[in-house]
C-alpha cells in the first residue's frame, strides 16, 4: 500500500458501516486496482458514517448506546442495480437507501459533533464506492463491466464499528439490527428516541 493511502485516515479514526460481502466478487478486482481503501483493509460496504468519534471516546457507554440503538431497527434488503457517480468517483447505488439514511441520521442525532464526513457535503449519498480518484474513461470501462455483472443483493443485518490503528482498518464491534417487524425493504426506527 502506498504511503498516500495510509496518509488520507489518522490512526485512532473511526468508522461506521454496512459490509456488503456479496459484492466482493464483482467489485474486488476493480477495487483492489483503484480504490486505494482496499489496502488499508476496508471491505465492500456502504458507509453510515465517517468519521465517527474518535476511539480514545468510544468506551462501554457508547458501544451500549450503539448497541442499543440499532437493536432497535429492522434489519433490511438491499440491492445494487446500477452504477453512480461523483467527480472521479464510481459507485454501486443501494435501492432503497432510506434505510441506510435514517441510520445515520439516528447516529448523527444522538452525536452532533460527527457529521458525515466531518461536515464537508451537503448531503450524504449512501454508495459503496468502486473506483476512486479515477478519469473518466477509466470509470468508463469499469461501469462497462459492471454492467453485466449487476445486480447484487445483500441482507443488511448489522453494523459495524472499524477503527483505524494507523496501518489498516480493524472491526472493533458489530452491532445486530433486530429482525425484521415491517416490511423487508424498510428500517424500523420507531423505537429510537427523537
Amino acid at each position: 500500500m502506498a504511503a498516500d493511502e495510509v496518509a488520507q485516515y489518522g490512526a485512532g479514526e473511526t468508522a461506521l458501516i454496512v459490509r456488503v460481502s456479496e459484492a466482493e466478487s464483482v467489485v474486488g478486482g476493480w477495487r483492489e486496482r483503484f480504490d486505494g481503501s482496499v489496502g488499508a483493509g476496508v471491505p465492500a460496504h456502504v458507509s453510515l458514517l465517517y468519521p465517527f468519534l474518535h476511539q480514545d471516546r468510544i468506551d462501554e457507554q457508547v458501544l451500549g448506546v450503539l448497541s442499543e440503538l440499532f437493536g432497535s431497527c429492522s434489519a433490511f434488503d438491499l440491492r445494487f442495480r446500477e452504477c453512480g457517480r461523483f467527480p472521479g468517483v464510481l459507485f454501486l447505488a443501494p435501492e432503497p437507501d432510506g434505510p441506510l439514511r435514517a441510520l445515520t441520521a439516528a447516529v448523527v442525532d444522538r452525536w452532533p459533533e460527527a457529521p458525515p464526513y466531518g461536515g464537508r457535503f451537503s448531503e450524504a449519498i449512501p454508495h459503496l464506492t468502486v473506483a476512486n480518484g479515477q478519469e473518466p474513461s477509466v470509470l468508463d470501462a469499469v461501469e462497462a463491466d459492471l454492467a453485466s455483472r449487476l445486480p447484487v443483493t445483500t441482507r443488511v443485518s448489522s453494523v459495524q464499528l472499524l477503527v483505524f490503528d494507523g496501518v489498516v482498518w480493524r472491526e472493533r464491534a458489530d452491532f445486530t439490527l433486530c429482525a425484521p417487524q415491517v416490511d423487508a425493504g424498510q428500517a424500523d426506527l420507531s423505537g429510537l428516541p427523537s
